[in-house]
């Protein structure tokens, strides 16, 4: 059976992503279906490159059980639009940087996370700017989203 690749995108990954990413992989371990996934997280932009998550997403992920620290920033690369089978924008803009860099025969796989996840099209606000609160506010959200995409992806509902 081959594995569902997923690909969770922000601007930098070192904020939203990286949560995304480390939610998402708790619930299919919780789950014990973690090797059915492939779960990664990239930014659209590089700069953050190689670098932790911001320790802010850090603390809130720990507060929750969840370790993020050995996760390292990357940048989307031309052949994650291949290698993954979805790839989820946290908000608009990203989404947008993701159209305009993916070939077309591989546009079906980016879909903006709230929209595919939950059905509303919002945006994942970017915490970086702000206090410890906003943190907590979009790892509730993330989690939020990621049971019913894990469901929807789990049952085959992954276009």
């Amino acid at each position: 059976m081959k594995r569902i690749a997923v690909l969770f995108v922000c601007m930098g990954n070192i904020c939203r992503s990286p949560l995304a990413e480390g939610i998402f992989s708790h619930l299919v371990e919780t789950k014990n279906i973690a090797g059915r996934f492939l779960i990664d997280s990239a930014g659209t932009g590089g700069w953050h490159a190689g670098h932790p998550p911001d320790p802010r997403s850090v603390a809130v992920a720990r507060q929750h059980g969840i370790d993020i620290s050995s996760q390292k920033a990357r940048q989307v690369r031309a052949v994650d639009f291949l290698d993954f089978d979805v790839i989820f924008a946290m908000d608009e803009d990203n989404l947008d940087r993701l159209r305009a860099t993916c070939p077309l025969q591989y546009r079906h796989k980016i879909h903006l996370f709230s929209q595919y996840a939950i059905g509303r099209s919002e945006n994942i606000p970017d915490p970086y700017y702000g206090d410890e609160d906003g943190f907590q506010t979009v790892y509730t959200m993330l989690l939020d989203g990621c049971i019913p995409a894990l469901e929807k992806l789990e049952t085959g509902h992954a276009s």
